[in-house]
């Protein structure tokens, strides 16, 4: 097997491609079909033409929180903050906070000018992540109080269009502080054409966290140490991917947070219903067990997603697509355009 290194997944963006703002319809953007031996230029809506009668589609159902804060400390310096995560049942989060100074445990900061926040301490020696307790309920809290966790390439501040659009349609479990993008092209009219088609639908939920923008920073891929995210898989979506795979569909993992949910589901050898953590790095070599097709955006240099999708597509032939998007001047990363994968015979 080929040795990979960081630099292989490496190629020159334009900036100009970087989506800054979404389609004017969710299913106006493009879509790159990699089904044959040639890509073809398709736009969104045509997906359905693309799947057989009896294929299923798993989406991620999680719900993006407004994460991001905006405070000042006891002393009165300035701190940015971005929640990672909430603590089920408790007014505890994790979260990123970035100040001139790190705040010390039992200190408080101030948010928005409404709230105050306990520093416990640091949730750990490595992952730079600050542990806090709300003076209330963090969902509600941030409902009131946060702005939408834009990516760090988003270069203009949240506003009304962002709310509504760096969302899913059929997003249900808060907890996620980045959008599963891929999902975001899908609307009412697009699944209504699909049930029509005979396309199956099923859900998971994985919490994205900001983990997902890292970059690795090792040259030598097994050197580099994955983030971790709380994902479940209901035994219904079991039930319907092995009913799927019953009458000889395929099963297609809309984005690549759902497909390392069911990768993550399967890592014993048989897809297992129920939630718990993951820390899966999908590398070319992985040996897919659920996911047949996917559908995806399109990802940052050297990201683990570069490495993810050329794992499920093959690395040489991932490489070709990008290189293809970029001369077709396609928009790149969440507020971009997708692709639609199928997994090599060698995935």
């Amino acid at each position: 097997m080929t040795r990979f290194t960081v630099a292989d997944f490496d190629f020159d963006l334009p900036p100009e491609l970087i989506a800054q703002h979404p389609a004017a319809e969710r299913s106006a953007s493009r879509l790159l079909d990699a089904s044959g031996d040639q890509p073809v230029d398709r736009v969104f809506r045509e997906l359905p033409d693309l799947l057989a009668p009896g294929d299923l589609l798993v989406f991620n159902n999680t719900r993006v929180i407004k994460a991001r804060l905006y405070g000042v400390k006891a002393t009165g310096g300035s701190v940015e903050a971005l929640v990672e995560r909430v603590l089920p049942g408790t007014r505890e989060v994790w979260m990123h906070l970035r100040a001139s100074k790190s705040p010390k445990p039992g200190s408080r900061v101030r948010f928005a000018e409404a709230f105050d926040a306990e520093v416990l301490g640091r949730c750990g020696p490595d992952d730079g992540l600050f542990h806090l307790r709300f003076a209330g309920d963090p969902f509600a809290l941030l409902e009131a109080h946060g702005h939408v966790p834009l990516p760090p390439y988003i270069a203009h501040a949240d506003s009304a269009e962002d709310e509504r659009r760096y969302q899913t349609v059929f997003a249900r479990e808060p907890g996620a502080v980045a959008a599963p993008t891929a999902a975001l092209h899908f609307d009412e009219a697009l699944l209504a054409r699909l049930a029509e088609r005979g396309v199956s639908t099923a859900h998971v939920t994985l919490h994205v966290g900001a983990g997902t923008f890292q970059p690795v920073r090792v040259e030598t891929l097994a050197e580099h140490k994955m983030h971790s995210e709380w994902f479940d898989v209901p035994e219904s979506t079991v039930d319907a991917i092995a009913a799927c795979r019953a009458r000889g569909g395929k099963v297609v993992a809309v984005g690549t947070t759902t497909l390392r949910a069911l990768e993550s589901a399967a890592r014993g050898g048989e897809l297992q219903a129920g939630a718990r953590e993951t820390d899966i790095f999908i590398t070319p070599g992985f040996p897919f067990r659920v996911v047949d097709r996917l559908v995806t955006n399109f990802h940052l240099p050297k990201s683990t997603l570069m490495m993810l999708v050329s794992a499920l597509a093959g690395h040489e032939r991932v490489m070709a697509l990008y290189r293809h998007a970029i001369g077709e001047r396609y928009r790149f990363f969440s507020y971009g355009d997708a692709m639609l994968l199928t997994r090599t015979s060698a995935g």
